[in-house]
């Protein structure tokens, strides 16, 4: 199974964190669900062009936040994970990326009203409505 996971190797964020945020997004948006069978450490490294390692790392990490189990000689599989969880995870993650704008916004000096109109702008160009 090859997941869609993209890296930019001329980004200022490391590999594991780019996998790591796209891989827990493909899960708790349940892209990827529960029981779901992930590649290998070494199959998953290939795809992506990067070290073993680095995968280990994407793979502890998630399995530490409850998101992934290891079954040893089985491979590692999406676990279980709440509604509540989900809910939690696809509202903490447009918030912050809406505040983000937001302080942008703010730095190039946009007013509340100007704020609005943009993110209504955004809103209908991005849903097709525009």
């Amino acid at each position: 199974m090859k997941i869609p996971i993209t890296v930019a190797t001329d980004s200022a964020e490391p590999l594991y964190y780019q996998i790591e945020v796209q891989l827990r997004a493909l899960i708790l948006s349940g892209q990827l669900p529960e029981g779901t069978l992930l590649p290998s450490i070494r199959e998953f490294a290939q795809d992506v062009a990067c070290s073993v390692i680095t995968i280990r790392r994407v793979y502890q990490d998630l399995e530490n936040e409850g998101i992934l189990r290891t079954k040893q000689g089985t491979g590692t599989f999406v676990a279980s994970v709440g509604a509540g969880v989900r809910e939690s995870y696809r509202t903490d993650a447009v918030l912050a990326a809406m505040k983000e704008a937001v302080a942008t916004g703010l730095r190039v000096k946009c007013t509340e009203d100007e704020l609005r109109g943009l993110f209504e702008q955004a809103l209908k160009e991005v849903s097709g409505e525009a």
